[in-house]
């Protein structure tokens, strides 16, 4: 009794099907697969935009502001 035999899963299937329709199943399969794609999909946009956040800080900053309008340029002094 702890297992369940084919036989079972069959009947399983059966009830599922003659519940919710073949087409109602076959929406929720691509709109889970659609969602396990654009989950992977996102994982690997999440991966390749954190790689140059990374290395910001640690870059040099030039001196070219003519491509960066956000960019305002000011000079540090010390208080004497």
């Amino acid at each position: 009794m702890g297992s369940l035999s084919i036989w079972h899963w069959l009947i399983v299937l059966l009830v599922v099907v003659m519940i919710f329709g073949t087409k109602k199943l076959r929406n929720m399969g691509s709109d889970l697969g659609g969602a396990v794609k654009g989950f992977k999909d996102g994982m690997k946009d999440g991966a390749s935009t954190d790689a140059p956040t990374a290395a910001g800080p640690n870059a040099q900053v030039s001196g070219n502001s003519t491509t960066d309008k956000t960019t305002i340029d000011v000079e540090a002094r010390q208080k004497s």
